[in-house]
């Protein structure tokens, strides 16, 4: 039953994003300014959005491992991490083709690249720090405390635009910049199967991480025979 969950939260979100991929090439008029790149936002901005989902849900799962010492939550920690981090570097790639287009340049040190540059190496080193402690329960607690603190870069990159103005404009779901209603839409109708995806890839993770554990232990008691 789970398996065909699985495959109808894909096959939904395939239908989905292609239904909004035509919207957007299609259907949507450039921007004033813009002109046609300003099509990257309906994928850079909800990338991002599925990512701050995925750290978030990451520092649950590492309090309630801590509380518990139950170590499922370690692994959906572990999977939703994962996940969070290849939504991460979709928005820090798109963001950077959006910038060779409108600034000239592929790269600046703005707060809010920065900080989103480093809440991304900052997860990524969370998964290094995985593969350095061999035993399931302490790199479970190790693990769960450095995602705890990894997660306080996230409302750095989420207010970094406030706190700093520098040059990456004001957001325009929160903030101060304006939007086309249409085009303000399909950023949310385009999250859908974006978030869908996340959903569909941390479920799959997850399961490879809990047959994973179970493979570990089955070697570890064979050793120990």
């Amino acid at each position: 039953m789970r398996q065909k969950a699985v495959y109808g939260l894909s096959l939904l979100a395939a239908w989905l994003l292609a239904a909004n991929v035509a919207v957007i090439l299609l259907v949507l008029p450039d921007e004033v300014a813009q002109g046609a790149i300003y099509r990257i936002m309906f994928f850079h901005v909800p990338a991002a959005w599925t990512a701050f989902v995925g750290f978030f849900t990451a520092l649950l799962a590492s309090v309630l491992f801590l509380a518990t010492k139950n170590l499922r939550y370690d692994a959906a920690a572990v999977a939703v991490t994962e996940v969070g981090l290849a939504f991460g570097a979709v928005n820090l790639v798109t963001g950077m083709l959006w910038g060779r287009i409108i600034w000239g340049i592929w790269w600046t040190w703005d707060w809010r690249l920065t900080s989103m540059l480093v809440c991304w190496l900052l997860y990524s080193g969370y998964l290094m720090l995985r593969r350095a402690v061999e035993e399931p329960t302490q790199r479970a607690k190790v693990s769960a405390v450095f995602s705890i603190f990894a997660f306080a870069d996230v409302p750095i990159v989420f207010f970094s635009i406030k706190w700093w103005r520098t040059q990456h404009p004001q957001p325009v779901v929160w903030g101060g910049g304006s939007i086309d209603q249409s085009m303000y839409n399909m950023l949310f109708l385009n999250w859908v199967p974006l978030f869908l995806l996340f959903v569909v890839l941390a479920i799959v993770r997850t399961r490879q991480e809990r047959t994973q554990r179970e493979i570990d232990a089955l070697r570890r008691h064979a050793h120990a025979l």
